[in-house]
């Protein structure tokens, strides 16, 4: 599991936070979670980095909608209370879990 970010967004430390705890809700929490900081932006093209942050799960973004563009940004998620920086502990679960 890979959380990818750019130090120019804090939203990845929130994100960083709930996935620990959906981790832990779902007694994962001794599973490891690689930081990826990315830095350039071809770095960010070569890893298809649609923003601060990713979450991969086994490679796969369990957010990803669409065609998201490439680039350091910010990042934000559809969650039940509007748009937020980072996704929900349920959020992270539900995508834990399925």
């Amino acid at each position: 599991m890979e959380l990818l970010y750019f130090d120019g967004c804090p939203n990845w430390m929130v994100a960083d936070e709930r996935l620990h705890a959906a981790l832990e809700a779902v007694g994962q929490d001794t599973l490891q979670v690689e930081r990826v900081l990315v830095t350039t932006p071809e770095e960010a093209e070569q890893r298809r980095f649609v923003g601060s942050p990713t979450v991969l799960i086994d490679g796969r973004d369990p957010f990803g909608e669409g065609a998201l563009p490439v680039g350091l940004t910010c990042r934000l998620y559809r969650t039940p209370t509007g748009s937020s920086g980072a996704p929900t502990v349920e959020q992270l679960i539900e995508a834990l879990t399925s």
